[in-house]
C-alpha cells in the first residue's frame, strides 16, 4: 500500500506521460481496437511498462476518456457562457468536427469499446449534466423545442459523428437536417440564418 502511494520517478512518470500521449494520438486517429502491445511499441516501452501504470486497457482509456471528456466539458460551457441560446448548436458543430479527427472519442461515446457509465462514471455525469444545461439555455432561448430531452441530444451528437466518418466533408447539409429537427419552428435555420446559430 505504501509503495502506490509514492510519487514516480522522474522517468517512470515520464514514461506514464509518453504512453497517455501515444494512446490518445493512436486511439484518435484510428479507435479504441488498438491492442495494448501496439501502444507499448509506438511509445517506444515495453508492454510491461504500460501494465505496470495501466493495469488493463480499459484503465488505460478511463485515463484518456476522463481528461477528454473534461476537455469537452470546458468548451460547451465556454460556449454557453458566450451566448446560452447558440451555445448547444456550436458544442454540436464542434463535436461534428471532433469526431472527425478523434476516432477514439466518437467511440467513447457511443459505447464502443467502453462503457463510459461505467468506466468514467463521474466524467459521463458531468457530461450528461453539461448537454442538459446547454439544451435548457437554448430552450429558454426559444431555440430548441421543448419535447427534446439531453439524452436525445446525446443521441443526435453520436450520430452526427458518424455520418461525419461516412460523409466527410458533406457533412454540413445533414447537420442543417439535424438542426431544423432540434428547432423550436420550421425554417429557423434557412441559409444564412443567424438568429439562433451563428459560427
Amino acid at each position: 500500500m505504501a509503495e502506490q502511494s509514492r510519487p514516480l520517478r522522474a522517468d517512470a512518470a515520464r514514461n506514464r506521460a509518453r504512453v497517455l500521449q501515444v494512446a490518445y494520438e493512436t486511439f484518435a486517429a484510428e479507435g479504441l481496437a488498438v491492442p495494448i502491445d501496439e501502444i507499448a511499441r509506438r511509445a517506444g516501452v515495453g508492454a510491461g511498462t504500460v501494465y505496470r501504470h495501466f493495469p488493463t486497457k480499459e484503465s488505460l482509456f478511463q485515463a484518456i476518456v476522463a481528461d477528454r471528456m473534461g476537455h469537452l466539458i470546458d468548451v460547451a460551457r465556454g460556449m454557453a457562457a458566450d451566448d446560452p441560446g447558440q451555445g448547444l448548436f456550436k458544442f454540436l458543430h464542434y463535436m461534428l468536427e471532433e469526431g472527425s479527427a478523434d476516432q477514439g472519442l466518437a467511440d467513447a461515446l457511443a459505447g464502443i469499446g467502453i462503457d463510459l457509465g461505467a468506466s468514467v462514471p463521474d466524467g459521463e455525469r458531468e457530461f450528461m449534466q453539461m448537454l442538459a444545461e446547454l439544451l435548457a439555455a437554448a430552450q429558454a432561448a426559444g431555440c430548441v423545442r421543448s419535447d427534446v430531452a439531453a439524452k436525445d441530444v446525446k443521441t443526435l451528437l453520436v450520430g452526427l459523428q458518424a455520418m461525419q466518418r461516412y460523409r466527410g466533408d458533406d457533412a454540413e447539409l445533414v447537420f442543417r437536417i439535424v438542426l431544423d429537427g432540434l428547432a423550436s419552428s420550421p425554417g429557423q435555420f434557412p441559409a444564412g440564418s443567424r438568429d439562433c446559430l451563428s459560427r
